[in-house]
């Protein structure tokens, strides 16, 4: 089904009142089923049977277990959440590699977004979803980098993106390939290494340095 002939995906309005809790308990039924068994394991059915929310309802406004997953993704996006203020690069950096640990380094909070990444390698539709999560949350971060040069921490034109992907990727990583421990020491780690590539400019663009 393309985009065209499918019905307006959930995620493009911000409803409110009982289509909201609606949606809410979707998500979350979606949440624990990932958590439980995977995207492979994720149905229709199971949503139905934990959200309270009919199948005929899901089928007929989500489609299936592709937007289920996706739309998920955009209410997970849609939070409240800012990136730290800690009055310097080096404890912003700290407080974001930090936050990973805290989600992937304790199993059963890190059971549903391991899930959610292993749905990107299955459905393009939910790649293209936490795609869409994670350039989001760089957004916000950009505000990390900003102050930063404000405050004469790290050169104009850095890319925030980068220095934000790059505090994140050893710890990833840890948590999706080598499976190793996570741990704020590591954490220190990954903060110290990206800070130190940010006071050399490593992340100024062509464009800036040009």
């Amino acid at each position: 089904m393309t985009a065209e002939s499918r019905p307006q995906a959930p995620g493009t309005v911000r409803p409110g009142g009982r289509t909201a809790r609606t949606r809410a308990a979707v998500r979350d039924a979606v949440l624990t089923g990932l958590a439980e068994h995977g995207y492979p394991g994720l149905t229709v059915e199971y949503v139905a049977e934990h959200s309270g929310v009919h199948k005929t309802t899901l089928y007929r406004r989500w489609g299936g277990v592709e937007d289920l997953v996706a739309d998920a993704l955009d209410l997970a996006g849609e939070d409240s959440w800012t990136p730290p203020d800690t009055g310097s690069l080096e404890g912003d950096l700290r407080a974001l590699a930090r936050e990973v640990v805290d989600t992937f380094g304790d199993p059963s909070a890190a059971a549903a977004p391991l899930a959610f990444v292993a749905a990107g390698f299955q459905s393009e539709r939910a790649a293209q979803a936490l795609r869409a999560f994670y350039t989001e949350r760089f957004a916000r971060c950009a505000a990390v980098v900003r102050r930063a040069v404000e405050r004469g921490e790290a050169p104009a034109d850095s890319d925030a993106a980068a220095v934000v992907r790059d505090v994140s990727a050893p710890l990833f990583f840890r948590a999706f390939v080598t499976r190793e421990p996570l741990d704020i020491a590591v954490a220190d780690q990954s903060a110290t290494a990206t800070l130190a590539a940010v006071r050399a400019g490593a992340y100024v663009t062509k464009e800036g340095s040009g």
